[in-house]
């Protein structure tokens, strides 16, 4: 029951996070979502340095990485609306920015989860 509630505060903290992010750079001005694009590559990089601390030392507990990892990261991040958002971009026909934002998000996150763990190397 613990984990739970450490994986729920986590996952509420990130989301609001999130909200707030999105709420002011996503907006009808511009065609990308930066909002979900910059959620989506600081989550992958925070993970990467949560992680990447885990596999050198003992600094982080168990329950840490509970709320930071699974938590806060799984709510800050927002995968299934990235997928929604390109998903819209195919819908509408612009192609562009479906290719720009799907791969600049994609290689982007996976490149800073690999810093963020090198970094802590």
């Amino acid at each position: 029951m613990k984990q739970m509630l450490l994986v729920f505060i986590g996952g509420g903290t990130g989301s609001v996070a999130r909200y707030l992010i999105s709420k002011y750079l996503n907006d009808s001005y511009h065609t990308i979502p930066y909002g979900t694009f910059l959620v989506n590559i600081l989550g992958s990089f925070l993970i990467g340095i949560i992680l990447g601390l885990v596999l050198k030392t003992n600094v982080i507990s168990q329950s840490t990485v509970l709320v930071l990892a699974t938590g806060f990261c799984g709510g800050f991040t927002t995968f299934s609306t990235f997928a929604y958002e390109s998903h819209l971009f195919l819908r509408t026909g612009d192609y562009i920015s479906f290719f720009v934002y799907t791969l600049s998000s994609l290689i982007i996150g996976f490149l800073l989860v690999f810093l963020g763990m090198w970094l802590i190397k």
